[in-house]
């Protein structure tokens, strides 16, 4: 379980990052990033860290090669609690990117592992979303 006090310090700043995106002021974005990055590096490896912090900066981290490491950090720490959410979350996440960056491969291996556990979670569109972006990569 999330810290509630972190949870919601990370979903501010998420919801700061997308507005300030959106109005292009990239001086502001790199201000609220660095803090984002802040909160995970200071919560790294103590009772506070969580894979949502990191799932979280790696949505916002503009460089893909550097988004998908921070997310291969997420995974092996949503994987560590068998957070079931969060692992399908950031499989698909790391597998929209592959597929920008042209690794294909990786891109269908992070699905399929998306798809075996979204089964245990509940949000029925996202496992169709999978589902369709598989059917996409793969050859009937």
């Amino acid at each position: 379980m999330i810290n509630t006090k972190i949870y919601k310090a990370i979903y501010t700043l998420a919801e700061e990052l997308l507005e300030v995106d959106r109005r292009g002021d990239q001086a502001k974005f790199d201000a609220l990033y660095a803090e984002l990055k802040a909160i995970c590096t200071d919560n790294e490896n103590t009772d506070k860290d969580h894979p949502e912090q990191w799932e979280t900066l790696a949505d916002f981290t503009e460089d893909l090669d550097e988004a998908l490491v921070i997310y291969d950090k997420a995974l092996v720490k949503a994987t560590a609690i068998n957070s079931k959410d969060h692992m399908s979350s950031i499989a698909f996440s790391m597998a929209v990117l592959q597929l920008e960056t042209g690794e294909t491969e990786a891109a269908i291996q992070n699905l399929q592992n998306a798809k075996v556990t979204a089964n245990k979670i509940e949000d029925k569109e996202f496992k169709v979303e999978i589902d369709e972006m598989l059917a996409k990569l793969l050859p009937e």
